[in-house]
């Protein structure tokens, strides 16, 4: 072993290792159980992040502890073409590198860049992922445009339309003006802005007036060019003000066109004026309203977000009066906020502008660019989902699929009961083309290609036709992932790996992937009996990553951490946006086994991760110890004796005792997903029990002269680390491999640690009665060195103890283990006073489990004065919180408006601080009168 633990050694090395020697192919065996996850596919758009390496750390775990279970394993492993994100990027490195816009070059031009981009990055991600550990057959990895895949996405849209669940349609969707293409509801962000509220009078068209003598109405609106598009004004029935009004007619300022006012309850009697104009091709609610009483839409931008030369009109067009079917001459072929600026001016001119404000207003925002986005009437695909998400919910409902946490369970009911027909189509050139052509007359024919189409429909060659433009959307592609991964429906071995066992992903994609993956399987894929298959049997949903200030990771903020960077150190540090923001990174290595085990540590069951690089330093130290404990087993251990398993001793039995019960603890962990209970299951035995006490107690015996009564300590120091590393193997795997490397017996039959046995729980072995033994000599010991801490006793100094009430059974233990437990804690003498004598002045009393102890005190050892300044320091400190608990406790106003279990804490916290000012106290007068 090398004396120093260095990651960067020695963990390529061993991935190398398994590669070259077939250990991450899955040997199929008809015999054996099979476990099977799919990987999240990254997309392709640049190096993975560390929210990637917390989702492929917790599956590379689940992998190798199936795998060591005995189990066929499939790992599917991919990457996605990601349409809208990568097109976006290849568009702007082309701008930043030419100055061209898409607008100056070709389609192949840009396909060709993509193309170069992803075989580029895909190289890199799957590098990134075996550096992480990740233990898939490669072999086996696809990409959602690989041929194979285009042709089964094909293949289901086509099933899709011909079943009537796929169709095109004119609505309102959500546009981005910078990417020029519909984006989902759910890339749509809102943010609070500052605007300019505007109070526009519309003219009442005959003689009449509100109950207010007024012959007008005010709306507010902050989008005045929207007027434009204005087919009606809304006021509520109850309205005591205007419902006298409802059948009248205003007039659109401006353009005036003669519009309707119509009732309804959507416009608030207590909103601003109560009246609500009604821009259906403009706005989500208007859309709403226009299509349930039955009102023209009316559609005044392009699609560079510039007004028309004229109006498009769509629907019942005699529910609205035109005095001019052009938009005016000055508002034409304009960006629509220089057109807001002229709107309002004339209205000012015109006298109609009653007053405007300030106002706190929800703009929506495009996740994808980070600009505002507008509603726009366009013609899109759409999936029926309605039909395809009753099966998805009673998936759930009946518990075929189970949600970890459960409380996301709730939120997918909540989307998947109101869940709308989905957009499928997008207005961009990477990506699954539409299987779909057009005539001139603009007829839809769906099929593979233009010859089948010709051929199906009996089409004349002269019959020009021309393939739909728009490409699918990537999450449609993506939904398929479970089973066109797996080459459904002709892969004979199918449904030996699907439906899959889990699916590891972040709760912030539930949504866009999860629910749609669950619908989509569920329609296509069925058993022999015609029953929907679901695609997992369990959801596991990750928190997000934030920084360390709480912050969420991006890009854009150049807060996102590239995971190679902890696992190479600066040579990677320095490739990264802005990584002089990064100086936490400390351009230190900390190894993949130290990341892996800190994002396990971390994965919690709560919506955000907050990422803390000493809990990373803290796990590389645990590696550390953990090597150390190699070197040491390694030196000592007798090969000749590790195979005896006789005559355990006490302390023997305690540690095997204690190791039963973490293998069923942290087994208990892994199958229900709490990888943070069994990461700090592990990290609590390996370094507060065995080698804070075993590897201690190991240390001592080994300087005895006569080892042979002591052969048992070879046996359980050996076997019980041993397998340790296979215990801990799949969240550090690299460490864990070459340390068994190294001290497995057989070297002519090495093989890996990744292919043995899990270790097995024994609870006959659990012996409670000894565990409770030893813990007590572990809290005297414990109770006895921080005394010493505390009163800056030297370690070279010996103290004297003094203890009464032992019972029998501990007596017995600590008389046999006396001398190590004087070298735990460097005691010159043991002196056992009969309960009715009294301990001796001047010691320090201490109580275990009924067990009384006393440490002799002596002014010769000890700083007296600085002593008494620090124990009068802590009470000073601690009278200070209660203080502050006491004026809680005694407010009216607290008792009043806290929670129960806030008082209750206060209540608990106050009744501890007042046990540590009475310890401390006593410290302080024991301390002073020596």
């Amino acid at each position: 072993m090398e004396k120093i633990y260095d990651s960067k050694k020695f963990e390529q090395k061993i991935y190398n290792y398994w590669e070259d020697n077939n250990f991450l192919k899955n040997n199929f065996n008809s015999s054996k159980k099979c476990f099977s996850i799919m990987v999240p596919p990254p997309n392709i758009t640049g190096y993975l992040h560390i929210g990637h390496a917390l989702q492929y750390t917790l599956i590379d775990i689940l992998v190798r502890y199936h795998r060591m279970l005995g189990k066929n394993i499939l790992c599917q492993v991919g990457i996605d073409h990601a349409g809208i994100a990568t097109q976006n990027l290849i568009e702007q490195k082309i701008f930043n590198k030419t100055g061209k816009t898409k607008n100056s070059y070709s389609k192949e031009f840009l396909l060709h860049n993509i193309w170069k981009w992803k075989n580029k990055y895909c190289k890199i991600i799957y590098k990134q992922m075996k550096r992480l550990g990740l233990s898939a057959d490669w072999e086996k990895t696809r990409f959602t445009m690989d041929e194979k895949f285009i042709k089964s996405v094909k293949k289901i849209f086509i099933i899709l339309y011909n079943k009537n669940l796929i169709y095109k349609k004119k609505r309102l969707i959500h546009w981005d003006l910078k990417l020029k293409t519909v984006i989902s509801d759910l890339e749509v962000e809102h943010k609070k802005l500052k605007t300019n509220l505007w109070y526009i009078k519309y003219l009442f068209t005959d003689k009449i007036t509100t109950c207010e003598k007024k012959n007008y109405l005010v709306v507010a609106t902050t989008r005045p060019e929207t007027l434009l598009a204005d087919t009606a004004i809304a006021v509520n029935p109850l309205d005591k003000r205007y419902n006298n009004l409802i059948g009248k007619f205003v007039i659109v300022p401006l353009i005036h066109r003669k519009i309707p006012i119509i009732a309804d309850h959507y416009a608030k009697i207590t909103k601003g004026t109560g009246c609500v104009k009604i821009s259906p091709a403009h706005d989500f609610n208007d859309y709403e309203i226009a299509i349930k009483h039955n009102l023209p839409l009316i559609n005044i931008l392009d699609l560079d977000g510039n007004i028309l030369k004229t109006y498009q009109i769509l629907g019942n067009k005699k529910k609205i009066t035109y005095f001019n079917k052009n938009i005016p001459n000055n508002l034409q072929k304009i960006n629509f906020l220089k057109a807001r600026k002229i709107i309002i001016n004339e209205i000012i001119n015109e006298g109609l502008l009653d007053r405007y404000e300030m106002k706190n207003t929800l703009i929506p925002f495009s996740t994808r660019s980070n600009t505002i986005t507008i509603p726009m009437l366009t013609n899109q695909w759409y999936l029926k989902t309605k039909i395809l998400s009753r099966e998805a919910i009673n998936a759930v409902k009946n518990k075929k699929i189970i949600f970890f946490p459960k409380k996301y369970k709730n939120m997918f009911y909540a989307w998947m009961n109101n869940i709308q027909d989905w957009c499928i189509s997008r207005q961009l050139l990477w990506g699954h083309k539409i299987p779909a052509w057009y005539d001139i007359k603009n007829n839809i024919y769906v099929g593979n290609n233009e010859e089948e189409i010709r051929k199906k429909y009996n089409l004349d060659k002269n019959i020009f036709l021309k393939q739909d433009t728009d490409v699918l959307d990537t999450w449609f592609s993506s939904s398929l992932w479970t089973f066109i991964t797996l080459d459904w429906p002709n892969n004979k071995n199918f449904f030996l790996f699907h439906p899959t066992n889990v699916i590891i992903s972040g709760f912030d994609i539930i949504f866009f992937w999860i629910s749609r993956m669950i619908m989509m399987t569920m329609y296509f894929v069925k058993n022999k009996e015609n029953i929907p298959q679901i695609p997992f049997k369990n959801i596991f949903l990750t928190g997000l990553i934030r920084d360390n200030k709480g912050n969420k990771m991006s890009k854009s903020q150049g807060n996102v951490i590239n995971p190679m960077c902890f696992i190479e150190g600066n040579s990677y540090i320095k490739t990264m946006k802005n990584f002089n923001n990064h100086s936490f990174l400390k351009n230190k290595i900390y190894g993949a086994d130290a990341l892996r085990f800190t994002l396990a540590a971390l994965s919690s069951t709560g919506r955000d991760i907050y990422w803390d690089i000493t809990r990373l330093e803290g796990y590389r130290n645990f590696c550390n110890k953990i090597w150390n404990a190699s070197i040491f087993i390694l030196k000592n251990i007798k090969y000749e004796f590790i195979k005896i398993k006789k005559n355990l001793s006490i302390i023997d039995r305690w540690i095997w005792s204690e190791y039963y019960i973490v293998i069923k603890k942290y087994t208990k962990a892994l199958n229900t997903y709490r990888f943070d209970n069994a990461a700090n299951i592990l990290y609590n035995f390996i370094w507060n029990k065995f080698c804070d006490w075993y590897l201690e107690y190991s240390k001592i015996i080994f300087q005895e002269n006569n080892q042979l009564k002591h052969i048992s300590i070879h046996y359980t120091l050996y076997n019980i680390f041993e397998s340790l590393l296979r215990l801990s193997h799949p969240i550090i795997p690299f460490i864990t491999e070459v340390i068994w490397q190294k001290i497995i017996q057989n070297k002519k039959n090495k093989n890996s640690i990744m292919i043995q046995s899990f270790p097995k729980r024994k609870d006959i072995f659990i012996e409670k009665k000894i565990i409770s033994i030893f813990n007590t000599f572990i809290s005297m010991v414990t109770i006895i060195r921080n005394y010493r801490s505390e009163m800056n006793i030297k370690n070279k100094i010996k103290i004297n103890l003094y203890v009464k009430n032992i019972n029998d059974k501990f007596y017995v233990f600590f008389k046999k283990y006396l001398n190590v437990f004087k070298k735990f804690v460097n005691i010159n003498n043991i002196f056992f006073i009969k309960k009715n004598i009294n301990f001796p002045n001047k010691t320090f009393i201490n109580n275990i489990n009924s067990i009384e102890f006393a440490i002799q005190l002596n002014n010769n050892f000890i700083d007296q004065k600085k002593i008494l300044n620090k124990i009068n320091k802590k009470i000073n400190e601690n009278q200070k919180i209660i203080n502050f608990l006491n004026k809680n406790i005694q407010n009216p106003s607290f008792l009043s408006k806290a929670p129960k279990e806030i008082i209750k804490k206060n209540l608990q916290n106050l009744k501890k601080s007042k046990i540590v000012k009475k310890e401390l106290l006593q410290k302080f007068f024991l301390i002073k009168n020596l």
